[in-house]
């Protein structure tokens, strides 16, 4: 007997199914009743919305009795036209499996509200919850645009390694990766830690971006973006920060600041769009039950245009805001990294439209970025959104061998194992720039979450590797 997707038979037409012998399986929500008629609504993770199962009770008295919630079930029966109102078809069971049953006494997830936190706790449970099934759902489809949109546009999926000898953002937060004895760590005369023993022979670590690499692959396939996790051993417990996490990076040669700041637009708008298109019924019930403005924001993003502002003017806006009595946490004056209270207010309430920031002080960014000719600031590009702050960080690189090596000399950066970085500057060097998306920063946005720990199924973050 053909088997159906849940999704499919409420999403499509199937009035050629209509009083045929079809087969669903999933697992039950809910079940109710009385002695007459039982209804289970049972769900296959395809879709937000069950399908319900009527059974005659004479019929199925033992199975209905070991059929509760969370339970998975195999039913065979005739597809008809519902009597009730909310779905437009239903399942008269014939035949009910019983694959795995679930104590209710025990089950976690039984009907009724539960806490983020407490979900958390279950993480190996909780994408079976409508809410994180949502989240789930759209994760994967923003996934899948995200390949559609550069793949429409010629770049190259360039894959970068995780296992690295390079720091790419120069801040030593780092996950080491040895196979060495820790109870017996092999050190030198000195009392060094002698890594030439260690599997690589040399001291290696997970990545926490594939830029430097991914630069290696535009200035030869001239277009490609990486897409894969990366890791910051950064010992933050706030709502916006993962250990492990996904970034999509690409990088382009011969773009200038104009071309990527474009780009950025039309790649968050791309994927917005996207979000509104084919999530429908995964948006109506997150902007019902998590964030009741989520569905209009999504809409303003992509019906107005980004605004471009110089780190300068945008100090200035702040500093004018503080003179008129609003109230910061942290202090503004040109030449401070901008806070996400700093750049909410520039987004939410200044303009109320997303912001591209451009042209950052140097001392705040990094190495590799193009110096501007005042000789104090460089092209980088942060996009802000409301609600959640950056969402992309980006430059046009310094592709100028004696200026990046004068930059990486003034600021002591240890390059013994970036030689062949440096070759990108002395063979063919060319003018190119790239951005990187935090995914799960723009998972929050797109779904309304409010944690970025509940946009990643199984999240890492200090003290936390549970599943």
């Amino acid at each position: 007997m053909q088997q159906y997707k849940i999704k499919y038979l409420l999403k499509e037409d199937v009035s050629s199914l209509i009083d045929t012998q079809i087969c669903v399986k999933g697992w039950v929500r809910t079940k109710r009743g009385n002695k007459n008629v039982a209804f289970i609504a049972l769900n296959d993770g395809s879709i937000i919305h069950n399908i319900q199962i009527v059974a005659d009770p004479a019929k199925f008295e033992e199975e209905l009795k070991r059929i509760t919630t969370g339970a998975c079930i195999c039913v065979e029966g005739k597809l008809v036209e519902s009597q009730g109102s909310g779905q437009t078809v239903e399942v008269q069971a014939e035949s009910i499996v019983i694959y795995g049953e679930a104590d209710p006494n025990t089950y976690p997830l039984q009907k009724k509200g539960h806490s983020m936190e407490f979900l958390r706790e279950i993480g190996h449970l909780r994408p079976r919850t409508n809410t994180f099934g949502a989240v789930m759902r759209m994760r994967h489809e923003m996934a899948y645009a995200i390949h559609t949109f550069f793949h429409q546009k010629g770049f190259y999926y360039f894959h970068t390694p995780l296992i690295t000898a390079s720091d790419c953002e120069g801040a030593g937060e780092m996950f080491q990766v040895t196979t060495m004895d820790l109870n017996n760590i092999p050190r030198k005369e000195d009392g060094s830690v002698d890594y030439e023993q260690d599997f690589f022979g040399k001291q290696t670590a997970l990545t926490v971006s594939g830029q430097l690499e991914g630069e290696l692959g535009a200035t030869a396939l001239g277009a490609i973006y990486t897409f894969g996790p990366t890791f910051r051993a950064e010992n933050s417990n706030t709502p916006r920060h993962l250990a492990e996490f996904w970034m999509v990076e690409p990088e382009m040669a011969f773009y200038q600041l104009d071309d990527l700041t474009a780009l950025e637009e039309e790649f968050i708008k791309f994927l917005v769009r996207w979000a509104l298109d084919n999530c429908k019924d995964d948006l109506e019930f997150l902007n019902n039950m998590i964030d009741k403005g989520l569905i209009e924001r999504l809409k303003s993003v992509i019906d107005t245009d980004f605004v471009r502002l110089p780190y300068t003017e945008g100090i200035k806006i702040l500093e004018e805001a503080v003179a008129k009595g609003h109230k910061f946490e942290f202090p503004v004056s040109w030449g401070v990294d901008l806070a996400s209270e700093h750049e909410r207010f520039l987004v939410e309430e200044h303009f109320k439209k997303p912001v591209i920031m451009i042209d950052y002080p140097k001392e705040i960014k990094a190495f590799y970025m193009k110096q501007n000719d005042d000789g104090k600031t460089v092209q980088g590009t942060d996009v802000l959104f409301p609600q959640i702050g950056e969402i992309i960080g980006g430059s046009v690189r310094e592709e100028n061998y004696d200026k990046l090596m004068t930059r990486i000399n003034e600021l002591n950066i240890p390059m013994k194992d970036m030689w062949w970085y440096l070759d990108t500057r002395r063979y063919g060097s060319c003018p190119h720039a790239g951005f990187g998306l935090g995914f799960e920063r723009l998972m929050l946005f797109v779904t309304g979450m409010a944690n970025i720990r509940d946009v990643i199924p199984f999240p890492r973050t200090p003290k936390t590797a549970e599943f």
